[in-house]
């Protein structure tokens, strides 16, 4: 079985996508969501360095990220504006997060990374709705086909609908039918940025990173 690591992913995928990425995003294949998934990231360079310095522990706690996203990033806060139950998780916070001192707290924490666009592979254009569905609430996302659909129109007019793209085996080549949806998320959640956080341990555990 042709798997979405495979040369064909990994050159093809890439190179018909070229047209939706930012500069500098890098490709990788990691399973996620239960799912196979080729990932397009850029990484936040200075976090990365700033979380390797401070020796930071992971961040994979909703409640500690839904903490973080109540401060400012960069800027001081002072402890006694907080509620004892927020300076409680102030003080659980994984170490590297925050700074602080008597009287104030400083979130150092951000995204570690930017997700341009998940692709999955998928034998049929239904499993590859859901498959793609997935990841809506995090990141643009498309489909890849092996076979050409049937009733190809209706394929590409459901998936649009919902806001997935789709890719198509040529013989040796891959092929853009269908440009993914622009991601635009109503309001930042931390269970995006959990999200973020999950597939940067992988790209770590991966040397990826």
């Amino acid at each position: 079985m042709v798997t979405l690591a495979s040369s064909l992913m990994g050159g093809s995928v890439r190179a018909a996508s070229r047209a939706l990425l930012a500069p500098g995003a890098q490709a990788r294949t990691v399973s996620v969501l239960g799912a196979e998934a080729l990932c397009f990231y850029r990484l936040d360079e200075a976090e990365h360095a700033r979380r390797e310095e401070a020796s930071a522990a992971r961040l994979d706690h909703l409640a500690d990220l839904e903490s973080l996203l109540a401060l400012p990033a960069g800027i001081p806060v002072l402890l006694g504006s907080l509620d004892s139950a927020m300076r409680r998780a102030v003080r659980a916070l994984p170490t590297g997060a925050v700074e602080r001192d008597r009287k104030t707290v400083t979130r150092r924490a951000v995204r570690p990374l930017q997700v341009d666009l998940a692709v999955v592979r998928a034998s049929n254009w239904r499993q590859g709705l859901e498959r793609a569905g997935q990841f809506a609430p995090f990141c643009r996302r498309a489909m890849l086909l092996d076979r050409h659909p049937a009733h190809l129109e209706e394929a590409l007019a459901e998936a649009d609908f919902y806001g997935i793209g789709v890719f198509l085996v040529a013989g040796n080549d891959v092929e853009l039918a269908l440009e993914p949806g622009e991601y635009r998320p109503p309001r930042h959640t931390a269970a995006a940025w959990w999200f973020v956080e999950d597939l940067y341990q992988r790209l770590r555990s991966a040397s990826a990173v």
